[in-house]
């Protein structure tokens, strides 16, 4: 849609005071406000004009006028940028707040949803990395008592899994010393550290274990097996938590007053999270688009407890994968150039994380 400067100030100041002070905004209001050289008939046929495009509407006859969803999709796509100070606030925050040496991975995502509530005023949402991207960082072969060894994988998200595996009878069992088998057990974890260190679960099983040497033929069908297991594990599709901080805040908001519609969007919240997660979880914006941060606007989300709201989100990666996002959830009334650098500060501070 085609707007000349005027509408598109006029659009832009709209939204900007409505977003402000939640009442409908008045041509008056307009020219008194923001400065406006040109008398409040000139902003009402403005107005006007922008109401039959279907980008504000009267709630109600008398009243001024507030910004439709397709108002607020030209606002957020041509009439504002990011803010960069918050962007910076963001960062420093988490990077303040957050101990990435010390916090299993999942701690700095309950630390990250909590400081993103805080600072938007809306409900953070945040996923888990999904388990099918994860990667090995290391693996440990530890003996625990003769012919019984424990293997413990942790991958790039500080998860651990751990088996207890019983090697197969030898006659000459009796004749290995402890000491020997822990040396064993080292240079085997050494080695497959070296071969499975940064592959994903999924590729566990590709391992050609045709370079140990014949000393170690009594590990390898054992590891072999549990390896092949725990990447068949990793391709089931698990259950996705989604962390969620600052409900009680955004519920304070004028638009969260009836009581039936608070109950749907907590009940989508703690107990359907699966409906929630493709709309959080989307494949990033096609390569060139420049688009990093996905905004759905009232109608444009699918789910009923959400039509009223706005949901930002952007993917957070490992590598060039994305693994997991980080989104946050407010009224349509929101402000976008906050909510928008918020969320695309975060998930480059997500995808940090996990490189560390």
């Amino acid at each position: 849609m085609n707007l000349n400067e005027r509408q598109q100030y006029v659009l832009w100041a709209t939204v900007r005071h409505y977003i402000a002070t939640a009442e409908p905004v008045g041509s008056k209001t307009l020219v008194d406000e923001y400065n406006l050289s040109v008398s409040p008939a000139t902003i009402r046929n403005a107005m006007g004009w922008l109401e039959k495009a279907g980008l504000l509407y009267q709630p109600h006859t008398s009243a001024g006028r507030i910004p439709s969803d397709s108002g607020y999709r030209i606002y957020v796509d041509k009439l504002i940028k990011p803010d960069d100070g918050i962007s910076r606030q963001v960062e420093q925050a988490l990077s303040d707040r957050l101990k990435l040496e010390n916090w299993a991975f999942e701690a700095v995502l309950r630390g990250a949803s909590q400081i993103l509530a805080a600072l938007s005023g809306y409900i953070a949402l945040i996923t888990m990395p999904q388990t099918h991207t994860a990667c090995l960082r290391h693996l440990q072969l530890i003996q625990i008592e003769p012919r019984k060894i424990m293997i413990v994988v942790v991958i790039d998200n500080y998860q651990t899994q751990s088996a207890v595996m019983e090697l197969p009878e030898s006659p000459e069992d009796s004749l290995v010393d402890a000491e020997v088998v822990d040396r064993e057990l080292q240079i085997l974890s050494n080695f497959l550290n070296h071969h499975l260190r940064g592959q994903t679960l999924a590729q566990l099983s590709a391992l050609d274990w045709t370079e140990l040497g014949r000393e170690f033929e009594r590990y390898a069908e054992v590891l072999s097996h549990w390896l092949q297991d725990l990447a068949v594990r990793a391709q089931t599709p698990g259950k996705t938590q989604i962390l969620i901080s600052g409900v009680s805040e955004v519920l304070r908001q004028p638009e969260f007053c009836e009581l039936t519609q608070v109950q749907t969007l907590i009940q989508l919240l703690e107990e359907e999270q699966d409906q929630l997660l493709p709309l959080i979880f989307e494949p990033p914006a096609p390569e060139g688009s420049g688009r990093r941060v996905q905004v759905r606007i009232g109608a444009e989300n699918p789910l009923e407890p959400i039509r009223t709201c706005t949901l930002v989100s952007a993917t957070y990666h490992r590598g060039t994968v994305p693994v997991g996002s980080v989104g946050v959830l407010g009224p349509t009334r929101m402000v976008y150039e906050n909510a928008i650098a918020i969320v695309e500060a975060a998930a480059d501070y997500l995808s940090e994380a996990l490189s560390v």
